[in-house]
């Protein structure tokens, strides 16, 4: 180990966090803590180049989010994937009967948007992170993130409401 780079125990802090975002981007746990593995080995191997320990949290989330584009690349070369729509009432099991409807909508809306928006929407409502922090760990300009955290937003809010057609009409009125 170099010194300066982060031990396991730093490395190791971070997985709650970690998994909680792999979790919102595959949508199961199994995936998830499959995909927090690898991020935490492929961290371990590579500790050494972590230039400013400070940054070990977004460096990590890096890892992750790079690793499951890469997992989603390899997919699409092989085919089928499981539809977020099949976990809306897994899902709203967990909600109460009330909300379980409310719940089931968002995820189906949530599903429909795409990676890019999944991603910053995750990473800034869910995990808190500045669009500094966002740019950092998509490695993007801050303001492409901006601009798709806007985009993000408003076509979660389209779908939400009723879908396009539904929009269009109340601009229209």
């Amino acid at each position: 180990m170099t010194p300066g780079s982060p031990t396991d125990h730093d490395i190791a802090a971070h997985v709650p966090r970690l998994r909680r975002y792999a979790t919102a981007l595959v949508g199961n746990r199994p995936d998830a803590d499959d995909l927090v593995q690898d991020c935490v080995e492929k961290a371990l191997a590579n500790r050494h180049a972590l230039r400013d320990p400070s940054r070990l949290g977004g460096w990590l989330m890096s890892i992750l989010h790079n690793l499951h584009v890469s997992v989603l690349r390899g997919r699409r070369r092989r085919g089928a994937e499981v539809p977020v729509e099949e976990l809306a009432d897994d899902l709203a099991l967990s909600a109460t009967p009330a909300d379980r409807g409310e719940v089931r909508d968002f995820v189906r809306a949530f599903g429909q948007l795409t990676e890019e928006h999944r991603a910053v929407l995750l990473l800034t409502g869910m995990e808190g992170l500045s669009y500094r922090e966002v740019a950092e760990v998509l490695e993007l300009p801050i303001g492409t993130v901006m601009s798709r955290l806007a985009r993000a937003r408003e076509r979660l809010r389209v779908l939400l409401d009723g879908g396009v057609e539904q929009a269009v009409v109340r601009r229209i009125k």
